[in-house]
């Protein structure tokens, strides 16, 4: 640990990164600015499916990653009376679709010490109640009973008032900002209207937008960030409390009884207009809807809220990046796909690593600089 603690570190996103990154600096009593383009919880962590899990064949540093994110959340919900309501570890249920299996990946979740039941459809009710066992596939499905969900927005706006409370500023509806580097090193940002902020150290935490910006100052990392988007139903009466990722529908619960539901397909789906708006056809929302309700028990009708729509923040080879830019000593970055599993560790760890200079080794195999000898 060789860096002199900053004084004054901004912020730029607020997301689950930037606000939890900002919450640890405040508790370490370094002074904290935090600016947003929009609103609070306004991107990607605003219409995020949220699922906690460290499932799938990850590679172990990634595993280890997750694994870890979800131990943070555990922390969480045992330290914040009436968190159940925005967030539940309630399971999760997955199975193949036809043709497919997932003994290989059941196997390899034992293997781990991955906590995970392979379950018959006439024991789906017993562990997933609210789910059409019917619609399951015959060889049966993984369930995983420590997985869970969180609704972000509202640990973001827990956190948010963290900060200020600790003497912190928030900037919301601020417009593109953009850090300011001076004689190589960054030095603080420059907001819309053209003010400037200085500060010690910047943490760039914009979701998709944040390799545009590094680019713009000639740093280049990978990405891959598909336009996506997320329906809410209103609320809905189901016994479902598990989260599902099923062939053609991931579904979670909602705060207020609805659910969240997403597809591969249906991202697939969307248009790019000239304008550069996302398209999203209410063909296809429908059949997303239908496709929820076909694996809920009783089949009820799910009647769309609202749509959260924009870019997935997907890194090029699919792992986060984290830490510090090498090309731009003061500028940290953040930016994953999963954002809401890693969201409070990822904050934990960038905050010790901007104060001290201490790179955690769950953070060394995701550093910014391994995009600097891949073409991309």
């Amino acid at each position: 640990m060789t860096n002199q603690q900053p004084d004054h570190v901004a912020i730029l996103g607020g997301g689950i990164f930037g606000t939890s990154t900002a919450a640890q600096l405040a508790r370490r009593g370094i002074r904290v600015t935090l600016v947003t383009d929009g609103a609070l919880a306004g991107g990607a962590s605003g219409r995020s499916l949220a699922w906690l899990n460290s499932a799938w064949n990850w590679p172990q540093p990634y595993y280890a990653i997750r694994l870890a994110g979800i131990d943070r959340w555990r922390t969480w919900a045992a330290r914040h009376e009436g968190s159940e309501r925005y967030l539940r570890f309630t399971g999760g249920l997955m199975w193949a679709a036809q043709g497919e299996s997932l003994h290989d990946l059941f196997a390899s979740e034992r293997e781990r010490g991955y906590d995970a039941l392979w379950l018959t459809r006439e024991q789906i009710p017993d562990f997933a109640p609210g789910v059409d066992a019917g619609a399951v596939a015959a060889e049966g499905a993984i369930f995983n009973p420590g997985e869970g969900w969180v609704n972000l927005p509202s640990v973001i706006a827990l956190l948010a008032a963290e900060v200020t409370a600790l003497g912190g500023t928030i900037v919301e509806n601020a417009g593109p900002a953009t850090p300011t580097v001076d004689a190589g090193r960054a030095t603080g940002i420059r907001l819309a209207s053209g003010e400037r902020i200085a500060a010690d150290a910047v943490l760039l935490a914009t979701g998709p937008a944040a390799p545009h910006q590094l680019s713009e100052l000639g740093v280049e990392i990978g990405t891959s960030s598909p336009p996506a988007f997320v329906a809410f139903t209103k609320p809905v009466d189901s016994a479902l409390t598990a989260t599902l990722n099923t062939p053609r529908v991931a579904v979670r619960r909602t705060v207020d009884g609805g659910f969240a539901m997403d597809s591969a397909w249906s991202e697939e789906s969307i248009e790019v207009a000239a304008d550069g708006s996302l398209v999203i056809r209410d063909d296809v929302v429908r059949r997303l809807l239908e496709e929820g309700r076909r694996v809920l028990a009783g089949h009820p009708v799910l009647e769309l809220d609202r749509i959260g729509s924009g870019y997935k923040p997907v890194p090029a080879d699919g792992e986060p990046v984290y830490g510090q830019i090498d090309e731009i000593p003061g500028l940290y970055v953040a930016f994953s796909h999963s954002g809401a599993t890693q969201g409070l560790l990822t904050g934990e760890l960038l905050a010790e690593e901007i104060a001290t200079g201490f790179i955690s080794p769950l953070m060394a195999s995701f550093r910014p600089g391994r995009f600097a000898s891949v073409p991309v």
